[in-house]
């Protein structure tokens, strides 16, 4: 492995982690839209206006260009060094990267939405989606840094990021049941 290579890998990680933060956010700004539905007016559109103008400063800046460089460098870096496809935490990342990239397409598709106001989500079902970003990411990052380890117990892991994931869910739906905010 040469230095390029290093530089590549720090690119692509730098790129995820403003990719993610994106993710994070824009997920949170739909949230903030869908519950301008219950105020009155004119509050409701002042701010349905300006989550509109976030949301797509946020996607178009921020998120679709960390997601394209990300995946750049990072297919860049299997070009470089092809062996990584044979192994299985590989194999696992790239699993978890195509539900990512599914889970990309649903943000930029409630996006689009949500520009027309079209309410599909409650904020409810929306903070629950905004979990799903979160598991993928603690799935990646453990099989990355785990490597062979992960591999030997990839299948308990698994088990462990779904039940990870249903406990967090749960527990949006019990605290968002409570406040009725």
């Amino acid at each position: 492995m040469g230095y390029n290579y290093l530089i590549y890998k720090a690119i692509h990680v730098i790129l995820v982690v403003s990719y993610f933060a994106g993710l994070f956010y824009i997920v949170r700004l739909m949230i903030y839209h869908t519950d301008t539905q219950k105020m009155d007016e004119p509050k409701r559109s002042i701010l349905a206006e300006q989550y509109k103008f976030m949301e797509g400063r946020l996607w178009n800046v921020i998120t679709v260009p960390a997601f394209t460089v990300m995946v750049i460098m990072g297919t860049w870096m299997l070009v470089k060094n092809p062996s990584l496809l044979n192994a299985g935490w590989m194999q696992f990342k790239l699993g978890m990267l195509a539900i990512l990239f599914g889970y990309h397409y649903w943000c930029w598709k409630t996006l689009r939405e949500l520009k027309k106001d079209i309410f599909k989500y409650t904020s409810v079902r929306l903070r629950m989606m905004n979990e799903v970003a979160t598991v993928l990411l603690f799935a990646i990052v453990f099989a990355v840094i785990q490597k062979g380890g992960f591999v030997q117990h990839w299948p308990w892991a698994v088990v462990s990021f779904v039940m990870i994931g249903a406990i967090i869910m749960m527990m949006v739906k019990i605290i968002n049941r409570n406040n009725k905010n």
